[in-house]
């Protein structure tokens, strides 16, 4: 029997391209199409698929969006994240909410149909080429985790273009204070100046204090 999937994409060209990959041998149906994030949710509730293909950037609702719909009203359908995106914030965003799997676009179509294959079965499916992308996510979390918090308020006046002078008058510290907090920084995440530092404040989102 053929897995049955819904396609969500706002290009119609991109839609008719991966209806005729997945359908060429059978094994897939494509039942459902849409063509944005509100059109999907509608005609979800009138369809039935095993396997939700959702692109991200789309007009009215984004993919992250509609998953958050999805999982908000616990509809039972696996969604399978396809799109251009490789940036790790869109990924990271998608697997805290729970996607069931995350490919991208330029994958060859046997690929593809493994990744459908492989949520059917219950189990997740992240594109090999990214692991790398989360792993050095986890690796950055640790360093972070790491810190103490007069560090990372440190770190986070770094981010925001402060000199040591002024990040010294800000914290009343002296700025003798201040650099011997910067060489523990620079060792902890790994860099060998400030501006290496501001980059990996600014990669992971260390720009304010919560």
């Amino acid at each position: 029997m053929s897995i049955r999937v819904m396609l969500v994409d706002d290009h119609a060209l991109m839609r008719e391209g991966i209806k005729q990959l997945l359908e060429f041998d059978g094994s897939i149906d494509i039942i459902e199409e849409a063509k944005d994030g509100e059109e999907c949710l509608q005609k979800l509730e009138n369809c039935n698929p095993q396997v939700l293909l959702l692109d991200i950037i789309m007009p009215k609702m984004d993919g992250i969006e509609v998953l958050e719909e999805i999982k908000r009203k616990k509809i039972n359908v696996k969604v399978l994240i396809l799109t251009v995106h490789n940036e790790i914030e869109y990924l990271l965003k998608a697997i805290n909410m729970g996607v069931d799997g995350y490919i991208l676009k330029d994958s060859e179509s046997t690929e593809l149909k493994k990744a459908i294959e492989t949520v059917v079965s219950g189990e997740s499916y992240i594109q090999p080429k990214l692991i790398p992308s989360l792993s050095a996510q986890d690796e950055a979390k640790g360093k972070i985790e790491d810190l103490t918090s007069r560090e990372l308020e440190i770190l986070i006046h770094v981010a925001n273009g402060s000199l040591n002078k002024e990040i010294a008058k800000k914290l009343d510290i002296s700025e003798q204070t201040v650099k011997n907090h910067m060489s523990r920084i620079f060792k902890k995440i790994g860099v060998c100046d400030r501006t290496q530092a501001a980059v990996f404040a600014l990669k992971n989102d260390i720009t304010r204090i919560s």
